[in-house]
């Protein structure tokens, strides 16, 4: 198998092309795969299901050993698709502490970092479009 990116690659049942993937993507690509669904709240307020991951944003594990622990986005591994959570960390054998890196489709963002100015001017974009479209459709009829 070649190990280039292939842009013309659509999906596919088998795993080990699927991992081939997410592993050769371009970085701008990678940026989209880091991405996690919102709370209840939160879809109700923004009308989106997910949203991609930023540092400083809110999240709580949904699954594997650390479930249900509620902590803030210390670090983002673009390279490898993966997140670090405050709070979520294991200890070594020398009894040192190190952050576990969780795959961002087990986690649910509870709070989104307000501080970046780029994302909530996106956000705040989108619901002007949405709320025009919907203005369009009612006229329509």
């Amino acid at each position: 198998m070649k190990k280039k990116f292939s842009t013309k690659w659509k999906s596919s049942k088998q795993t080990r092309k699927q991992r081939k993937y997410r592993a050769n993507a371009p970085k701008h690509l990678k940026r989209k795969m880091l991405s996690s669904n919102l709370s209840k709240e939160l879809r109700k307020k923004y009308k989106k299901r997910n949203e991609s991951l930023h540092k400083g944003d809110i999240v709580i594990v949904m699954r594997g050993k650390f479930k249900k622990k509620k902590g803030k986005i210390s670090e983002i591994n673009l390279s490898k698709i993966k997140v670090a959570v405050e709070g979520v960390q294991t200890q070594k054998r020398d009894g040192t502490k190190v952050n576990v890196f969780l795959d961002p489709s087990n986690l649910q963002i509870q709070e989104l970092n307000t501080d970046d100015k780029r994302r909530m001017k996106r956000i705040k974009k989108e619901e002007i479009k949405e709320k025009n479209d919907a203005h369009k459709k009612t006229s329509n009829k």
